[in-house]
């Protein structure tokens, strides 16, 4: 069994609030992440809460969030059979700002290659996700 970790942060003058709210709207995640093809949420998002998402030209996955702590960071857990990944969503309030990072650890039969596919596109969804904040 192999575990795999790593993170990538940018910074931006978006408030946290800005970034909490793109967050936090699931639905429209497909608007700065590209490698997102379908994405379902119908629950409150909180801790416990599902959603479905299908990255591109990929299975559907079905995570959960695991941690919630609003305009601080949320964590989601996708289990496939002893796989286990978790991603964590964080805002880190600057003095004019935030720093937003993307952490993952994978941890099980595979977690070696699923991990750094998992984490492959971190810096691009940043970009775009602080693009589309600093406009808001």
């Amino acid at each position: 069994m192999t575990n795999y970790s790593t993170e990538h942060s940018i910074e931006t003058t978006a408030s946290p609030e800005a970034i909490w709210q793109l967050f936090i709207d699931v639905p429209n995640w497909k608007r700065w992440n590209a490698g997102i093809e379908r994405i379902e949420m119908s629950q409150p998002f909180a801790v416990g809460s599902e959603f479905a998402m299908q990255p591109t030209g990929g299975p559907v996955l079905h995570s959960r969030l695991v941690d919630v702590a609003p305009q601080r960071q949320f964590v989601d857990e996708t289990r496939l059979g002893e796989l286990v990944v978790r991603v964590a969503h964080r805002i880190e309030p600057l003095v004019r700002g935030a720093r937003i990072t993307y952490a993952v650890e994978a941890s099980g039969p595979g977690s070696d290659e699923v991990g750094p596919m998992v984490s492959s596109d971190f810096p691009e969804v940043l970009q775009a996700l602080v693009a589309l904040a600093e406009r808001a």
